[in-house]
């Protein structure tokens, strides 16, 4: 009776310890992930910006050249 007892009570503590290791595994992967998720959050926004102002740049290089062409085309049917 006793060792079943007492095999009883080390599964207990094997089964308790292993519930507390996997936890703090599951907590630490959530934290990290969430820490990941603001990284990856803020480096998207840093390249949206970045993606925009050359996106910007184009166009009015673009609306540049096509006045010049535009001007340049007056000028030469004159």
């Amino acid at each position: 009776m006793a060792d079943h007892r007492e095999a009883e009570e080390l599964t207990g503590h094997y089964v308790r310890r292993r519930l507390d290791v996997t936890r703090q595994l599951v907590h630490s992967t959530v934290r990290r992930a969430e820490e990941l998720r603001q990284e990856y959050e803020s480096r998207y926004a840093d390249l949206r910006r970045t993606l925009l102002r050359r996106h910007a740049a184009c166009a009015c290089a673009l609306l540049a050249c096509a006045g010049g062409v535009s001007a340049l085309t007056v000028l030469l049917t004159r």
